[in-house]
């Protein structure tokens, strides 16, 4: 075997192959490193160290016999690489042949790794490659285009993470609507006064963020504006959208005779009218109706003057719809018929292309046998087809098990964090080209803001060390369940008069909305 050359970080031993070799390391690395050996002598063969073992002749189960010599045989440490490919012209192709046993194998040099793995092109900042200082830069019009992912267990930097991408787009002028149950996103308002913004070389700062809530105003302080539907000459089958479908076909056919009746009779007629004409109804459901439409009323959701439009999405601006204080069912009835609207707005022109952004995307689009939801339909259209149409979307989980599969298939780029459950794994390996059994160990022991990149524009998964956050954090905070110094009924009633705890209406039943607007800017970003 040939001797260690100068600056090589060791050598080439035993098989290999055009997919994987290993290497005696003469001086120690670390997993994740990037070297370099040459194909046939000519180029640079890209590789990725993917695990190191250590050994010791002197330590061996045959050999040991309990001395104090604990250095009398040879240590090495042995590297076993991953080929990443050939680099060439801004790509990666595999080598025909495997690299050569006894040659060297250097540290890979930054501007090899980023043109090899196409890391040279973007504009979305989102951190750098994992123990080096290479920008990772995302194109916005593919990650616009061609839809997004953010999926990780609890406590990983998910929402963070998401968070880092819309910035960048916001300062692409990219026009955000971001369906948020827990307002997360409400704090992109203000700067960031934690982080390594040196190590980044970022600025703090806080966006042009517009809070709207689809209840009223004193249940959702954090909200800057009510979001209204127009609430005049309602039809049937709008309405029928925002009564629970487990209730019956009784009480859809009285609210269609109601409608169709009152409408002969008023216009415009408003949902109180409705309410009036059910109550003077001989119908045994008429009852359970009046309660749900009650429900709706005392919402404030419907309105004769709706939410404009062209307010609610702008370009460079973020539009957060806050669903805090209302239930899941009607939330997803509220997504619905908003995304509906929206994407038929979009076809017909009428608001410009921009972003989507579902977070706890398995509540609204949940996999089949996980729940059922009555908007999977309209994001699974909308993450089939919607990219004709400029409408892009992101959708955000930490349990990528219970997402609809047709949504994240249509996910070009995903962005994985730490993942452990053994079925959030088993849907990760079914949705990802070339997973192996190192990438899913990878991805099990990812430590909080490092996150797995997968992308059509990058040649393979690689780790990113996510930037530090532009603006403030403002994940939702586990309460506190044992507290010496007060009591359970006080810590609830504390939180119930904080400004910025919840609030719930009182309700049962909720509905859906109309909504539409300015999604990022015409033509390219």
């Amino acid at each position: 075997m040939r001797s260690f050359i100068n600056g090589s970080v060791g050598t080439i031993v035993g098989e290999t192959s055009p997919i994987e070799f290993r290497f005696l390391i003469s001086r120690m690395i670390g997993n994740g490193t990037y070297v370099k050996a040459k194909a046939d002598g000519k180029d640079w063969v890209l590789a990725r160290v993917e695990n190191l073992r250590r050994s010791n002749t002197a330590f061996s189960i045959n050999q040991f016999n309990g001395s104090d010599n604990k250095r009398a045989g040879r240590e090495i440490v042995l590297a076993e690489a991953r080929v990443m490919g050939v680099g060439g012209n801004g790509r990666l192709h595999l080598p025909t042949t495997p690299v050569r046993p006894g040659d060297p194998v250097f540290l890979a040099d930054d501007k090899l790794i980023k043109t090899a793995l196409g890391l040279s092109k973007g504009e979305l900042y989102i951190g750098q490659l994992r123990g080096y200082n290479i920008c990772v830069e995302l194109d916005a019009n593919t990650l616009v285009q061609k839809h997004c992912s953010v999926l990780a267990k609890t406590g990983s930097g998910k929402s963070y993470t998401a968070a880092v991408i819309l910035e960048e787009l916001l300062e692409k002028d990219v026009a955000l609507l971001i369906i948020d149950p827990h307002g997360e996103y409400i704090s992109m308002k203000e700067p960031n006064r934690e982080g390594d913004f040196a190590k980044f070389n970022l600025k703090p700062r806080g966006y042009d963020v517009v809070v709207y809530t689809p209840t009223d105003m004193a249940t959702n302080l954090r909200a800057d504006r009510p979001f209204r539907f127009y609430g005049l000459n309602l039809s049937a089958r709008e309405l029928a959208k925002m009564i629970p479908p487990e209730n019956g076909s009784g009480q859809i056919g009285l609210l269609y005779e109601t409608i169709s009746a009152l409408s002969a009779e008023i216009d415009p007629y408003s949902l109180e009218d409705i309410i009036d004409q059910v109550v003077r109804s001989n119908s045994k459901v008429k009852w359970n109706l009046v309660g749900h439409l009650e429900s709706l009323l005392e919402l404030g959701l419907y309105s004769s003057s709706e939410t404009p439009l062209d307010e609610l999405l702008r370009p460079g601006r973020a539009s957060v719809m806050d669903m805090t204080g209302i239930i899941p069912e009607l939330q997803a009835m509220i997504v619905a018929k908003l995304l509906t609207e929206i994407f038929e707005a979009r076809k017909r022109q009428l608001i410009s292309p921009g972003m989507l952004v579902i977070e706890e995307a398995h509540n609204y689009i949940p996999e089949r046998g996980t729940g059922n939801a009555a908007s999977t339909n309209i994001i699974r259209t909308i993450a089939a087809e919607g990219r004709k149409f400029g409408l892009g979307l992101m959708v955000i989980s930490q349990r990528p098990a219970r997402v609809d599969k047709n949504v994240l298939s249509q996910c070009n780029t995903q962005i994985i964090m730490r993942v452990t459950n053994p079925n959030d794994l088993k849907a990760l390996s079914k949705g990802l080209e070339g997973m192996t059994i190192e990438l899913e160990e990878e991805i099990k022991s990812l430590p909080p803001g490092i996150a797995m990149l997968v992308s059509n524009e990058i040649e393979r998964p690689i780790t990113v060390d996510v930037r530090a956050r532009k603006s403030k954090h403002g994940g939702v905070s586990t309460p506190i369940i044992s507290d010496k110094n007060s009591s359970a009924f006080d810590r609830l009633e504390a939180a119930r008069t904080n400004s910025n705890s919840l609030k719930w209406p009182k309700i049962e039943y909720k509905s859906g909305g109309s909504l539409l607007r300015k999604i990022f800017g015409v033509g390219k970003i």
